[in-house]
């Protein structure tokens, strides 16, 4: 029986697998208890156009003492990370939720890319 970190590592890998055959950038997430990472990583896989996370000082600055784990600080980080991707010349991306539901924090990140510009 595989454990639930387990699972959602082989749900990432089918995602993975699929927007590699695609050719295309993607912006792949990954969220923990206290924060929220997103990474614009190449088609080749091999360098990160852009990055941002609420561990980073200016993003801890902009949601004061409140943790990293909401959907406000979320929302930062992909209003964040699509500025950082567009000044990088990098406007269409797939999304990599690395296994994780599309619901709360990995959904407010999403749709704040999606307004700040970023095409998926």
């Amino acid at each position: 029986m595989l454990t639930k970190k387990e699972q959602r590592l082989r749900r990432s890998r089918q995602t993975r697998i699929r927007i590699a055959n695609q050719g295309a950038v993607r912006l792949s997430v990954f969220r923990s208890n206290l924060h929220i990472y997103a990474s614009v990583i190449s088609d080749d896989g091999l360098r990160v156009v852009a990055s941002a996370s609420t561990a980073e000082k200016e993003v801890r600055d902009q949601i004061g003492k409140d943790k990293g784990g909401n959907t406000a600080a979320a929302a930062i980080v992909g209003k964040r990370v699509a500025e950082k991707a567009i000044a990088a010349g990098v406007s269409k991306v797939a999304f990599d939720r690395s296994g994780f539901a599309y619901h709360g924090r990995v959904k407010a990140l999403a749709e704040a890319a999606r307004e700040a510009g970023l095409q998926f």
